[in-house]
């Protein structure tokens, strides 16, 4: 009688070890799906990235002025000096290639520091050319001038105004001759170029026009 008590009770605590293991694997079914769904990665949407704005640098070295563009829209023009006679500021792209704050002026026999002595002003903007960059200056009075040994200077307060809206990598393009772009990005406050060659059109009209008085001579 005992033992077939004991079998009896043997059984009950198999069945309920049964009943709980099957619950078990029944919640752990349940749960598994949503704790996969809850631990996939959020991929981000590129249509949300923010867009980096497409920015250059355009030195005119005719009008001595330089003006940092940003996709497509001048955002800002500085009086620059350039390259004197005798050391003329190259033509051509380049990109940045470093930015240093509070530089060391370095030549064969001299190192200056960084303070108001040193040439280089607060602030170098290395480009790709070897030796050239754009930099400030302990010669604000040059500004305007052919006067540097071919660097593009800025007064020091526009030359950090510049570093910071700059990073490597931005195109500088460097030229020599006022073309059709140098006229639009400089020449702010000239009509644009479609709105002369409109007047253009309209005063060839008028000169072919019937009754229209033929000029007489120059002024």
């Amino acid at each position: 009688m005992r033992r077939q008590d004991d079998k009896l009770k043997f059984n009950g605590i198999e069945s309920w070890i049964l009943q709980s293991a099957t619950l078990a694997a029944i919640v752990l079914l349940a749960c598994t799906p949503a704790r996969a769904q809850a631990t996939q990665p959020t991929l981000p949407n590129p249509a949300t990235r923010p867009t980096q704005p497409v920015r250059r640098i355009v030195v005119s070295i005719p009008d001595r002025k330089l003006a940092l563009v940003e996709n497509g829209r001048v955002v800002k023009i500085y009086r620059v000096a350039v390259g004197a006679p005798s050391t003329p500021s190259p033509a051509g792209q380049f990109t940045i290639v470093e930015r240093v704050l509070n530089p060391t002026y370095y030549k064969p026999g001299v190192v200056i520091g960084s303070g108001p002595s040193n040439p280089l002003g607060t602030r170098w903007i290395g480009l790709s050319a070897k030796g050239f960059g754009i930099h400030g200056t302990n010669k604000p009075r040059s500004i305007g001038h052919n006067a540097s040994h071919g660097c593009i200077r800025l007064r020091n307060e526009d030359v950090e105004d510049l570093f910071e809206r700059v990073r490597a990598g931005d195109i500088v393009e460097s030229v020599h001759v006022r073309n059709r772009e140098i006229v639009q990005l400089f020449d702010a406050s000239q009509p644009s170029l479609a709105q002369t060659e409109h007047v253009v059109l309209v005063a060839q009209a008028s000169a072919h026009a019937p009754g229209a008085a033929a000029p007489t001579g120059q002024e």
